[in-house]
């Protein structure tokens, strides 16, 4: 997959409810931040994704401006996205949202055709009105 690619399936992976760690590198410097969170290393970004997952349901996952850029092994993206969820124990929330991060290629081919691409810096935030 190329980057594109990868932020598109990560998308459909949360709308799916389908594990979303296997998207993030497995390096300590790796930095999630959310509307309301920041994780910082990957098993701190594992373990705040499977408690999403586990506390909420029928995500809507809206992009309407995705762009990547890719250069070797590092990648970029930002997009906007209208965000919504259910909390297991509560009533429906939805934001307007701005994405952000950084990718890597991680792979073993020599010639990078058996690569994929991982966050290593994943950035969410809300606009808020002034």
């Amino acid at each position: 997959m190329n980057p594109t690619e990868t932020v598109a399936d990560y998308y459909e992976a949360l709308r799916r409810g389908d594990p979303l760690a296997p998207y993030f590198a497995e390096r300590d410097d790796v930095v999630k931040f959310g509307v309301s969170e920041r994780l910082s290393g990957y098993e701190a970004v594992a373990e705040g994704l499977r408690d999403q997952t586990r506390t909420t349901d029928d995500w809507g996952v809206e992009s309407r401006r995705l762009r990547t850029t890719d250069r070797e092994s590092v990648a970029w993206f930002t997009d906007e996205v209208e965000l919504a969820w259910t909390p297991t124990d509560g009533d429906r929330r939805s934001f307007d949202t701005r994405w952000s991060g950084v990718l890597e290629r991680v792979g073993n081919g020599p010639d990078r055709t058996e690569s994929d691409w991982q966050f290593a810096q994943m950035h969410v935030s809300a606009p808020h009105e002034v």
